[in-house]
């Protein structure tokens, strides 16, 4: 049974939008094919989401194409930069007939071309800020497209509204800001609506469906023009932040292979934060769907990556300076890389006339005071009003700066809307109105406080002639002010105007450490702002610190932002989403799973699903075979409760081993009682258990062990160390078999366990460096055993064996499903070079499950696991069994475990 949101994805996908009530279906149609007329450089065939319309519910999605249906007009490399707004501004001409549109230059992606190489096209998809009716859409859309290579995206209002304000703004934004959704589940009276179930109240919290369903839908709105316009053998695609994190999973249903890189410009929230969200998952495996994923720093990518392994089981692996997370093959890169300014942009305000006009003006307001600074957005996440409360407690606590130092406070505009915002504008009014009227005086006002629009002119201004800027967000994506505020305060080598600040370049930064800027300003005082008193006291260090201290943190900073700018940061990007794609077209893919379960399988070109009419007709023409069975998923299934073998599986077994010509093993790690137990029906099938370790031919034979690994005495040195991590890790536990220890941790806590496992590795390898033993971890287990046991070697010796007595193999299949079945699969593999089989013997290494394996051939489940052996046990010609068992049993005394002959000691085999 899918989830609701599973469903609700198909259903948005065939065009149900019944949820978005019949404003939201009604503006859908009128929208036509979403107001965008046919450009020039597009295919001749519209894209559409081929792979998830109509789709029946009961089989996953198959995807194998590369490309587009059509392939471009033009060739070469080119990056869609995709985001919920266009870098443009749209401003209704004065006599109202039509639209005049520029470049925002203050823009983010805009500033990001600067480091995209020359001979690489950009393209923008994404929304336009500016209410365009529909009658104009498609003359706006292609205006954009001829002259800015802008592709617009329309959305109907009503889903404009859920989508932005109702998801992302409500649900998404303060959730990654770290707030959790604390209100009441009981809809207010003014919250009842027309439809069938009543929405949260405005600013509630509480998760909303149909708000996720509009998110979903308008990411696929954004989604059907990326596919209008690109080229998938030739183009990357890069998408940002958090409107359109459902995207990478309509692009990656559509092209297999295309080459996408994500950045989240907003916070990642921790996994106790994070797992609250109704759709957790959907937005992770969507997000996984990417190549590389972007952080501003590693707090942010720790938390996406504790969450992908709390929630997923994926773990990350750091390989030579670079993050990456295995994910079906495919590696997912993480990318840390806080954003720059826009150096050339920010000096050339330096240069401007206006601004020398009003440094000069400032200079003279605020003579013989000590200028503090802050540049906020009107949020509650900025902190304003604790910057407030803790200029206020630096003045009480240190009387000296009580009619010198002012605070200059910008606070732009409101961009939202909500009763919270209004709770902090009312809270900071009455703090900043208190403050001056218990230290104001004539002449003298400690707070200026500024909430209108101020243009880059004067914001730079008021950078240049502060002496320290205050940033005290509570929390924050980046935060750019510093940064801005240290290059003005540099001003630049061309500026010899007198109103420039003169001397040694100085500047101090008091700033929160929780912000994505904070970490690579390692000079700023870093502060909590929640601790006002702390606070006050930086800020008094601040203004306070020597000149030539204040000049050598300036320095430093300085270095860093004029190297580390916008540029840098895209070419960097652009740089790691390449060698992040380099094996895209060189790999086979699958695409696999429904809805947000979606995933693309990335295997060897050589690895394919074992074919069933090939394998019967090579058991057909053989003479003498090798069948080595793993049990633990690939027989029964892992998530079974019940791991007896069904009837229908002993009935396989039973059939295949019928015939004379056949050697069957079941080869797990199980004990050998269990497995003794549980086949005890199929007298003539062979069980090595413990990986091998014990070896019996048939039922009515002794069991036989390895005689090299009699001494078990290191297991008095490793079980204490195991229950050490056991006492202090709840949920694990330890498994004693007979030949070995295993820890396992799979009900621990995944970061703990993880942790505890590595830590444990490392002190078993120390303690048991001089026994013969070898320690090894694997999913959820770490496990000691006697060196040379594994199921590889036990497979080679089982083959030398029947060489021996003249049943040289000519048909060798072996089946398996977890780590410990690789070593069967690599030993198996140059067989026939070693001579232990005939020649052109057929060598069937297959793997349970479309996974990166060292095996050539998988089935997708023990369901065709027991399919292609009934297939085999139907082609068996059932004779009486000669005693080619027993030859072969004996035959194994003269063979070691780790495949050489050992003559001095007579028997690699004792019985027990």
């Amino acid at each position: 049974m899918m989830s609701r949101s599973y469903t609700n994805l198909l259903d948005l996908a065939e065009g149900n939008f019944a949820a978005l009530g019949p404003a939201g279906g009604g503006a859908r149609r009128r929208s036509g094919s979403f107001g965008m007329k046919r450009m020039s450089r597009v295919m001749t065939v519209p894209g559409t989401l081929s792979e998830l319309d109509g789709e029946d519910e009961s089989e996953p999605a198959a995807t194998n194409s590369v490309a587009s249906d059509v392939p471009s007009s033009v060739s070469g490399e080119r990056l869609l930069v995709v985001s919920n707004q266009l870098p443009i501004v749209a401003r209704r001409r004065p006599d109202g007939r039509g639209w005049s549109f520029s470049w925002d230059d203050d823009s983010l992606l805009l500033q990001l071309r600067d480091g995209i190489p020359d001979e690489m096209e950009v393209l923008f998809v994404g929304g336009v800020r500016a209410d365009i009716p529909l009658a104009e859409q498609d003359e706006v859309s292609q205006a954009l497209y001829d002259r800015f290579r802008c592709v617009a995206v329309f959305l109907p209002e009503s889903l404009h509204d859920r989508f932005y304000h109702s998801f992302c703004k409500r649900q998404l934004w303060p959730l990654f800001h770290y707030m959790l959704p604390f209100a009441s589940s009981a809809p207010t009276a003014t919250s009842s609506s027309s439809s069938s179930s009543s929405a949260p109240p405005a600013g509630n919290g509480r998760f909303d469906r149909g708000s996720w369903e509009a998110y979903v839908l308008a990411n696929k709105f954004f989604f059907e023009k990326v596919v209008e316009v690109i080229n998938p053998e030739d183009d990357y695609v890069w998408v940002h932040d958090y409107h359109l994190m459902a995207l990478p999973t309509f692009l990656r249903r559509r092209f297999n292979r295309l080459r996408i890189g994500f950045f989240l410009h907003s916070p990642f929230p921790s996994s106790e934060i994070y797992r609250t969200l109704p759709v957790r998952e959907e937005i992770l495996k969507a997000l996984l769907n990417c190549d590389l994923i972007g952080f501003h720093t590693f707090d942010y990518a720790r938390h996406f990556l504790s969450c992908c392994s709390r929630m997923l089981g994926i773990e990350y692996q750091s390989k030579r300076g670079y993050i990456g997370l295995e994910y079906f093959g495919r590696t997912v890169g993480i990318k840390i890389m806080p954003v720059g300014i826009h150096m050339d942009q920010l000096q050339a305000v330096l240069c401007l006339p206006d601004r020398q006009w009003r440094v000069s003006e400032l200079q003279q307001q605020f003579e013989g005071k000590t200028v503090l600074l802050g540049v906020d957005d009107m949020d509650i996440f900025k902190g304003i009003n604790l910057k407030l409360l803790a200029f206020e407690n630096m003045l009480r606590t240190h009387p000296k700066w009580q009619g010198r130092a002012v605070l200059v406070q910008i606070a732009k505009p409101v961009r939202g809307k909500g009763k919270d915002l209004e709770a902090i504008e009312a809270e900071i009014r009455e703090s900043y109105n208190r403050i001056n009227g218990e230290f104001g005086r004539s002449g003298y006002s400690p707070v200026v406080f500024i909430d209108r629009d101020v243009s880059s002119v004067e914001k730079s201004a008021y950078y240049t002639i502060a002496e320290c800027v205050v940033v005290t967000a509570v929390r924050d994506g980046m935060n750019l002010t510093p940064y801005e505020y240290i290059v003005c305060r540099q001003g630049t080598p061309r500026s010899e105007s007198s109103s420039e600040v003169t001397g040694p370049k100085k500047s101090m930064l008091v700033v929160s450490e929780f912000i994505g800027c904070s970490p690579s300003l390692s000079g700023a005082i870093r502060v909590n702002p929640w601790n006002v008193e702390a606070t006050a006291e930086a800020m008094n260090e601040a203004i306070s610190m020597s000149d030539q201290e204040k000049q050598l943190r300036h320095e430093k900073h300085y270095r860093y932002v004029s190297t580390h700018d916008v540029a840098y940061w895209s070419k960097s990007f652009i740089q790691d989403l390449e060698r992040a794609c380099k094996d895209h077209f060189r790999r086979t893919c699958w695409g696999i799973g429904l809805g947000f379960g979606f995933r693309v399988v990335a295997l060897d070109p050589h690895f394919t699903k074992l074919n069933m009419d090939s394998i019967v007709m090579a058991y057909e023409r053989s003479e003498s075979r090798a069948i080595f069975l793993d049990y633990d998923g690939t027989l029964v299934p892992q998530t079974s409760i019940n791991k007896t073998p069904s009837a229908e599986v002993l009935r396989i077994i039973n059939t295949l081993c019928s015939d004379e010509r056949n050697i069957v093993f079941i080869v797990s790690g199980r004990g050998r009682d269990k497995l003794g137990e549980w086949f005890s029906s199929c007298p003539k099938l062979g069980i090595a258990a413990e990986h091998g370790y014990f070896l019996r031919w048939s039922r009515d034979d002794e069991w036989q062990t390895c005689a090299q690994a009699s001494d078990f005495g290191w297991m008095e040195m490793a079980e204490p160390v195991m229950n050490l991590y056991t006492e202090s890790t709840d949920g694990s536990y330890i498994e004693n078999k007979e030949s070995a220890l295993v820890w396992h941790h799979q009900d621990a806590d995944p970061g703990f366990g993880s942790s505890q496992a590595k830590e444990m590795l490392d002190h078993l390898e120390s303690v048991l460096a001089n026994e013969p033993v070898s320690v090894k971890s694997g999913q959820y287990i770490v496990e000691v055993k006697p060196q040379g046991i594994s199921k590889g070697v036990i497979a080679e010796n089982i083959l030398i064996s029947m060489k021996e007595r003249g049943k040289q193999a000519d048909f060798v299949l072996c089946i398996g499903d977890d780590r410990s079945d690789e070593d069967m699969f690599e030993n198996i593999a140059d067989v026939i070079k070693r001579g232990m089989v005939a020649p052109k013997t057929p060598l069937f290494a297959c793997t349970v499950g479309q996974k990166p394996s060292k095996a050539k051939f998988y089935l997708d489940d023990t369901f065709e696991v027991a399919t292609m052996l009934s297939a085999l046990a139907e082609a068996t010609d059932p004779e009486p069994m000669a005693d080619s068992t027993d030859e072969l049993a004996t035959s194994m005394s003269s063979i070691d475990i780790g495949g050489e002959q050992s003559q001095s000691r007579g028997r690699a085999f004792d019985g027990l």
